[in-house]
């Protein structure tokens, strides 16, 4: 039994001295393949260096450090070797010319230099006219240019070649968009958007696919839920605001609108679209005093923008002039009661009798019987609410009412002026037409007069 116990000792520290050895033996592999991946990083870099210092163009030299580089993804440094390639390619038959030309594009894409990315990958696929990597680089680099239309076809064959290139489908979807493709774009941006829903950019441009292609409830859920994003929160407040201004629903187009011109940086023909839109809701809120600030900051940064020079004139006017904002704006009921009191104080001191009254959405008429020291008549009051030119149908229409009435006169009235040929018409015709200076005239003489009965 005892002799035994010494012959145990002797196994448990032979089996404790190869379980050390086996520990050690186990780490040194990894020690050597870590350095000899760097020792072959480094021995390539040293080679290739050497080679290209005793000859710029050897292919010895360009190749491998060329593929280094590339795999690594350090464009900025492949990129030159690459070119240097394709120069020489005619000249030495080692260099793989289809590769070369495609590494050379897809270094172009990723440094945004598209005119030579467009180079390198149209020789490409002159070779490989079916791959998928020269088809999706080649429709990339249009994309990057801007050229959308032409993005398409190409990202369409990647797609065909390769269906899980994610990618495709985002610079695909955002090419038919952008190529206002609106519905054709939504499957591909709904794809994309699925593998990166934190694009903000892909959510927004699938809500104004949306809204174009005619689903704008679905598209507003989508803008109001973008409009604190600091990108496309500006965009989504004005593509909002729209939606419901178009919606008539004036004080929620409002605050979309302020909401967009409180973001920071705004591109200039956003803001400025938001404000001309914001002043033309607050126009129909009767808030002109808002309205005309916002046209005059707009005529600071854009002089000239749409309409709002003359709309500053015509405003401003309107604002000062209280009758003549009614007279132009205001809703019919309140148009009509200062069409009869212009009637009653036309004639002075005469003696009016309102007999009917016909308002239409822009003109209104009265039918008045006049008596005055010297004489009596009937006359016809007609008033256009425009401020351009009236022509002379609108004046042979209004004589052809006079006529059928028996009127003895009429008197018409507009904001605006009458053209040469309705001045002419009225010749030796009993009426007075009264252009916008006459008008203001009787519009400051209304304001003590009380509305005469029917």
């Amino acid at each position: 039994m005892y002799s035994l116990f010494p012959i145990l000792i002797a196994v448990a520290v032979v089996t404790g001295f190869i379980s050390i050895l086996a520990i050690i033996s186990s780490k040194k592999p990894k020690n050597r393949t870590g350095s000899k991946k760097q020792k072959s990083r480094q021995v390539i870099i040293r080679d290739a260096t050497k080679r290209l210092s005793q000859d710029p163009h050897s292919t010895a030299g360009l190749i491998p450090l060329s593929d280094l580089y590339f795999r690594e993804h350090r464009w900025d440094k492949a990129m030159p070797l690459l070119d240097t390639l394709m120069n020489i390619s005619a000249a030495h038959a080692d260099i793989n010319l289809a590769e070369t030309a495609l590494r050379l594009g897809i270094c172009a894409v990723k440094l945004q230099k598209t005119p030579e990315a467009l180079q390198a990958l149209a020789q490409a696929r002159k070779i490989d006219p079916d791959g998928y990597e020269v088809n999706f680089y080649l429709g990339q680099a249009f994309y990057l240019n801007n050229e959308f239309e032409k993005a398409v076809p190409f990202l369409k064959k990647a797609l065909l070649a390769n269906r899980e290139l994610i990618e495709a489908y985002e610079f695909l979807g955002l090419s038919l968009y952008k190529s206002r493709s609106f519905n054709e774009s939504l499957a591909y941006l709904k794809k994309a958007l699925d593998a990166n829903p934190e694009s903000k950019e892909l959510l927004f441009s699938m809500a104004d696919a949306m809204n174009e292609s005619g689903h704008g409830d679905r598209a507003l859920k989508v803008f109001m839920h973008l409009r604190p994003d600091p990108q496309f929160g500006a965009k989504s407040c004005l593509a909002a605001g729209t939606i419901h201004q178009n919606l008539n629903q004036i004080e929620k187009a409002v605050a979309d609108f302020e909401i967009g011109l409180r973001h920071q940086d705004t591109p200039v023909d956003i803001a400025t679209n938001i404000r001309y839109k914001l002043a033309q809701c607050y126009l129909n809120m009767g808030n002109m005093a808002q309205a005309l600030s916002l046209f005059k900051e707009i005529q600071v940064t854009v002089p000239n923008y749409k309409d709002v020079p003359s709309l500053i004139n015509r405003y401003q006017e309107l604002n000062q002039n209280k009758n003549l904002q009614t007279y132009l704006i205001s809703g019919n009921s309140d148009f009509i009661s200062l069409c009869r009191k212009i009637v009653s104080v036309y004639f002075g001191k005469a003696n009016v009798k309102i007999i009917a009254i016909e308002a239409q959405q822009d003109m209104a008429e009265v039918q008045t019987e006049i008596e005055t020291a010297k004489w009596e008549d009937t006359v016809v009051f007609r008033f256009y609410r425009n401020t351009g030119s009236t022509g002379e149908l609108h004046i042979r229409d209004f004589h052809g009412k006079i006529r059928d009435l028996k009127a003895g006169r009429g008197i018409c009235f507009t904001a605006g002026t009458y053209s040469e040929d309705a001045r002419k018409f009225i010749d030796g015709r009993p009426i007075d037409l009264i252009e916008k200076p006459g008008l203001i005239k009787i519009l400051s003489k209304v304001d003590s007069i009380s509305i005469l009965p029917m």
